[in-house]
């Protein structure tokens, strides 16, 4: 997290949850860097959520989960954990509709495989996951984790569900922003090859599908994109010596 942003969190920090929350909304809206967005949410967990010492965001990425920020290294072991093992309340909640709880792991637990790991490798004793929808897609999970059993109540899952619905919106502001990036992207390369186009019919004396193949074939035997040989053609033609 940049120093800017990490000095706006800290003066939230020692307010009441609502100012917290205006710090959040303050960095989800301006930040241009989405980590940042991710991380905050992490680090505000345990000031906002009743019995959260720990928390971090997993998120689907090309059909994997990974952790895109935690609060500390033991929020990231317990997600790592999950992954391994293909279980627990993070993993399930990405699925289910209903956060997933397990509010003392020295209990009975849905997941005994994980639950032996966590208690061994961990100080966890309590454990919720929160589904994060972005435009109707599963996209990923909010984790929180207790260091004391029965720490995490109903209480706690109200105030998690409202910082969930922050990280959807830092997800979906994310996912949007790359979209706009992509698409711009596209549409300079477009412009690039279309003015590549222009200067090959000129010099070349053909038409535009003549000269497209002039760049298509280039393109094939460089084993460059055609985008990329567009934009050198087109910088050439820029720098040239003016007679």
């Amino acid at each position: 997290m940049t120093p800017e942003n990490q000095a706006r969190l800290n003066r939230a920090d020692g307010g009441d949850p609502g100012t917290v929350f205006r710090g959040l909304a303050n960095l989800v809206y301006a930040s241009d860097d989405y980590f940042d967005m991710y991380q905050a949410l992490c680090d505000a967990a345990p000031h906002l959520v009743d019995g959260c010492h720990h928390a971090s965001l997993m998120i689907k990425r090309n059909g994997r989960l990974v952790t895109a920020a935690a609060s500390d290294d033991v929020a990231r072991r317990v997600d790592e954990l999950e992954r391994q093992i293909g279980e627990g309340p993070c993993v399930d909640a990405i699925e289910e509709e209903a956060a997933q709880l397990d509010d003392d792991l020295t209990a009975a637990c849905a997941w005994p495989t994980l639950r032996d790991r966590v208690l061994e490798e961990t100080p966890v004793r309590g454990m919720a996951g929160f589904r994060l929808i972005v435009e109707n897609e599963k996209v990923g999970a909010l984790n929180l984790f207790s260091d004391h059993p029965l720490a995490l109540t109903g209480s706690s899952v109200n105030q998690a569900a409202v910082l969930a619905a922050f990280a959807s919106i830092a997800l979906m502001a994310a996912q949007r922003q790359e979209q706009v990036t992509t698409l711009r992207d596209g549409l300079n390369s477009n412009r690039e090859i279309g003015k590549a186009i222009g200067l090959m019919m000129a010099f070349h004396k053909v038409d535009d599908d003549a000269a497209f193949e002039i760049l298509r074939n280039a393109s094939q035997d460089m084993n460059i994109k055609i985008s990329e040989i567009a934009k050198q053609i087109v910088q050439h033609h820029n720098t040239r010596p003016l007679t």
